[in-house]
């Protein structure tokens, strides 16, 4: 795809737009049919890439091409749809195939790996300070609850509602990421 062509579509071109679904629709369809096994869900996957791509129209921002940000869009879409509680029984065999991918795409872990830790650490960062500290103390230097009560003077309670506050902000902030980051991790 030309640098015009995306220039375009960050100026909110419908024509560059049309080009780009145009261009790569067939093929991210084949991709997202081959890693759900399901032509309903794979179109709705490459629809909502597609939308999300016009909608972030202005600030997306490219490392590689093009193919390759909606490639790497088709595997997050369906690690979220798998995540998302809409797993039914016949699609535990597509998300073995999206690991079982591990030989072809292993020096890409390492990069996304390190993508994802910088994410966390950001969401982390993100958290009000003494709850990021009883975090830290419970994931990072993997001290017990009492430990950390005990270190910081506080109650039992009052470290679990930390922890268990803060995970619920992790979670939220950055949906489908830690599930990623545990399938390359196994890999």
């Amino acid at each position: 795809m030309s640098e015009t062509l995306l220039s375009s579509l960050r100026r909110g071109s419908h024509q560059a737009m049309a080009e780009i679904y145009q261009l790569h629709w067939g093929d991210i369809f084949d991709v997202a049919l081959k890693k759900t096994g399901d032509e309903a869900l794979a179109q709705d996957i490459t629809q909502e890439i597609f939308i999300s791509l016009w909608e972030n129209h202005k600030t997306i921002k490219l490392s590689s091409s093009l193919g390759a940000y909606l490639h790497g869009a088709v595997k997050y879409k369906v690690i979220n749809y798998f995540r998302s509680g809409n797993l039914k029984a016949h699609h535990y065999t597509a998300l073995s195939a999206l690991m079982d991918e591990k030989d072809t795409i292993a020096a890409d872990h390492k990069l996304i790996l390190k993508e994802l830790h910088l994410e966390v650490d950001a969401a982390i960062a993100l958290l009000p300070e003494k709850m990021q500290q009883v975090f830290s103390m419970s994931r990072k230097q993997d001290k017990s609850i009492k430990e950390i009560a005990s270190d910081l003077d506080i109650s039992v309670q009052t470290v679990k509602n930390q922890i268990s506050a803060a995970l619920k902000l992790l979670k939220k902030s950055l949906s489908y990421i830690l599930l990623i980051a545990v399938l390359i991790s196994l890999t």
